[in-house]
């Protein structure tokens, strides 16, 4: 199975991606400032942040490229099928969240063997491997992102006089970040409350899928203090499960990603009470500076490019969150 196989794939489909995602500078041929293939893990507004991003930076850098975008719905083989199609294309580069560490390398292997640089963003393949086919990694440290959220319950249990709390997690751990976001969060809430306990980790990362999940954490463990959502679907998941079980004001959440209905959920106080970000809209901006670096030759080999990480953790945050973004594009 070498390139040629693959490229074989592309054929009309590459026709209907090019029509669904293409964006490019006012006046002038479609595609004459480069063309970006872009892959987004899910439909979560972290996403929608990324692509706004690229667009401002590339605008910023005299350079609007056309756009091939893929919501690859977190599958690795719908992911692998776009990434032989803008491989056949010879696109400038390749930008993506791969949906696997380990699934995604076949493909993203395939795109640097066609002269393609890859730049991963939020999740990325294995290190050895992404060392040999990756030129950037757009990330912010996940450990740290964890450990600021723990610190931040530590501080909230400790302040209500509840030093041995119970804690559940609602995970997106199919994905290697959201596994070192748990462990900083962990390491952190024990630092200082080493009497808490984590009693239950499943995983839900949409919100639908979470407010199940968290519902029959609920059920299962009825003196639940608090949820960990280590995603933006999980968080809210959470959230929306407490409020219909009728938990508020006994449990509450501390989660990841912010949105609209985070940000409000937070000015409201009565149930989430702390969450980290990364803005999807700075992550963006990074990935298409490391892009063009990678083009002019300012980067040659595989960097982590660090991500800044945000912690939201009054009231006042989440009102501040709503009046800068009110389009609600994170």
């Amino acid at each position: 199975m070498g390139a040629t196989r693959r490229r074989g794939r592309a054929g009309l489909a590459l026709a209907a991606v090019v029509l669904l995602g293409m964006v490019a500078a006012c006046g002038g041929k479609v595609g004459e400032n480069g063309r970006f293939g872009v892959v987004y893990m899910d439909a979560q507004g972290f996403y929608a942040g990324v692509r706004v991003g690229m667009q401002q930076e590339a605008e910023a850098l005299g350079r609007s490229p056309q756009l091939l975008q893929l919501n690859a719905q977190g599958d690795a083989s719908k992911e692998s099928t776009f990434i032989d199609q803008v491989s056949a294309a010879k696109v400038d580069a390749l930008i993506l969240s791969p949906a696997s560490a380990t699934a995604s390398v076949p493909a993203i292997e395939l795109a640097h063997e066609s002269g393609i640089p890859v730049i991963c963003y939020n999740t990325c393949i294995a290190e050895e491997a992404a060392r040999q086919y990756v030129s950037a990694y757009v990330l912010g440290d996940p450990v740290r992102f964890g450990s600021l959220l723990g610190e931040r319950a530590a501080e909230y249990f400790l302040s209500v006089g509840n030093r041995e709390p119970k804690i559940a997690v609602v995970n997106c751990e199919f994905v290697e970040v959201c596994i070192d976001r748990r462990h900083g969060f962990e390491q952190a809430l024990h630092a200082k409350l080493p009497g808490a306990k984590i009693v239950a980790n499943q995983e839900g990362a949409t919100i639908d899928e979470a407010v199940d999940v968290a519902e029959r954490i609920l059920t299962a463990n009825p003196d639940l203090d608090a949820f960990y959502g280590e995603a933006g679907g999980a968080t809210m998941g959470a959230v929306r499960a407490v409020q219909a079980r009728g938990k508020v004001g006994q449990t509450v959440v501390f989660g990841s990603d912010m949105s609209t209905e985070a940000a409000q959920a937070l000015a409201a106080q009565d149930v989430l009470k702390g969450v980290v970000d990364i803005s999807g809209i700075a992550v963006g901006k990074l990935a298409a500076r490391s892009a063009d670096q990678v083009r002019t030759g300012e980067l040659t080999d595989y960097t982590v490019v660090p991500a800044p990480i945000d912690l939201y953790s009054t009231p006042e945050d989440g009102s501040a969150w709503l009046r800068a973004h009110p389009d609600g594009v994170p």
